[in-house]
C-alpha cells in the first residue's frame, strides 16, 4: 500500500476525497463524470488520481457496463487521525472531573455509593472511557474542520 500521508498531500487528491465524502455521507456513489463536473478538471486527471486513491484502498470501485462508480473507504485514514490527534488536541485540559450542582447552580454532594468515580484507582468504567476517547476524537475532528474552514475563508476573503 502507498504511504497515505503522500497519498493525501496531493490537493487534488483531497478535493476528489472530499467530493467522495459528501456522497459517502448520502450513503451514495459518485462516477467519474460527476466528480469531472463538480472539481472542473478534466476526466484523465481525476481517473488518474482516482487510481492513486484506488491503490491507497482509500476508494472502491464498482464497474456497470463503461462506467464506474466510486465509494470511499475512511478506514486507511485512521493512521492519519491517530498521527494528528494528538497535535490537535494539544494544550486541551484532558482532566475529568465531575461536580453536582443543586438547581441554583450551587456545588452540593454527590450521591453516597453510587459514585462511579469513588473507586480507588479507577477513573472512568471502561465503557465511559472508550466513549470518552470517541467524544475527544470527534472535537478534535471538528476542531481541526473548523479551523480548515476559518483558513478557507481567510483565501477567499
Amino acid at each position: 500500500m502507498p504511504d497515505i500521508f503522500g497519498v493525501i498531500a496531493d490537493a487534488t487528491r483531497r478535493d476528489i476525497l472530499g467530493v467522495l465524502l459528501e456522497r459517502f455521507q448520502q450513503d451514495a456513489e459518485i462516477s467519474v463524470s460527476e466528480i469531472v463536473g463538480q472539481l472542473e478538471i478534466s476526466q484523465p486527471t481525476v481517473s488518474k488520481h482516482l487510481k492513486v486513491l484506488r491503490e491507497a484502498e482509500l476508494v472502491t470501485v464498482r464497474e456497470e457496463g463503461q462506467h464506474r462508480f466510486y465509494s470511499l473507504d475512511p478506514e486507511p485514514l485512521e493512521m492519519v487521525e491517530d498521527f494528528v490527534i494528538p497535535f490537535l488536541s494539544a494544550g486541551f485540559d484532558t482532566e475529568v472531573t465531575v461536580e453536582y450542582l443543586s438547581e441554583e447552580g450551587e456545588r452540593v454532594p454527590g450521591p453516597a455509593g453510587d459514585d462511579p468515580f469513588a473507586e480507588e484507582g479507577e477513573v472512568l468504567p471502561e465503557e465511559a472511557a472508550a466513549a470518552a476517547e470517541r467524544i475527544g476524537r470527534a472535537a478534535a475532528r471538528a476542531e481541526h474542520r473548523v479551523k480548515e474552514l476559518v483558513a478557507r475563508f481567510r483565501l477567499k476573503g
